[in-house]
């Protein structure tokens, strides 16, 4: 799994690249990886309304469910870091990790997968490796509007 991991990691960071961040320009990539070892990305997409700006994750979340794989999602990574010269992000030394709406998205699809969806959050030479329940304990989900 470790190859996969990296390789799924190195995908986020390959989306970041695509970020359309002209506003902060903080360049955000996500990657799914589905069951059967395909991956999915995303990159973050901003507005000048502000609040209409969609995530990396969300992006990627997004495209998946519309391409019918949104059960199919096994792992997620994410990338990001401050645009450089030509828009290539600058991984730092500490790993970002999902906003907390991102948790929120991450957390129906891992009610729907029935996975704590293990959430690789990439740095520096490397990446830190996260369950969404450590990143969302508590969440909010289906089974939490009863019935």
């Amino acid at each position: 799994m470790s190859a996969q991991v990296d390789q799924l990691v190195a995908e986020a960071v390959a989306a970041a690249g695509n970020a359309y961040a002209p506003y902060s320009h903080f360049h955000v990539g996500a990657a799914l990886l589905l069951d059967d070892g395909s991956i999915v990305t995303g990159a973050n997409f901003e507005n000048a309304s502000y609040g209409m700006t969609l995530c990396a994750e969300t992006v990627a979340l997004a495209k998946a469910n519309s391409d019918g794989q949104l059960r199919r999602i096994v792992a997620i990574a994410v990338a990001g870091g401050p645009a450089a010269a030509g828009g290539v992000p600058q991984i730092g030394l500490e790993a970002i990790t999902p906003c907390g709406r991102c948790r929120q998205i991450i957390k129906e699809v891992a009610d729907l997968t029935a996975i704590d969806l293990p959430v690789y959050c990439a740095r520096a030479g490397g990446y830190d490796t996260h369950l969404l329940s450590e990143l969302l304990p508590h969440g909010f989900g289906p089974a939490s509007l009863g019935g």
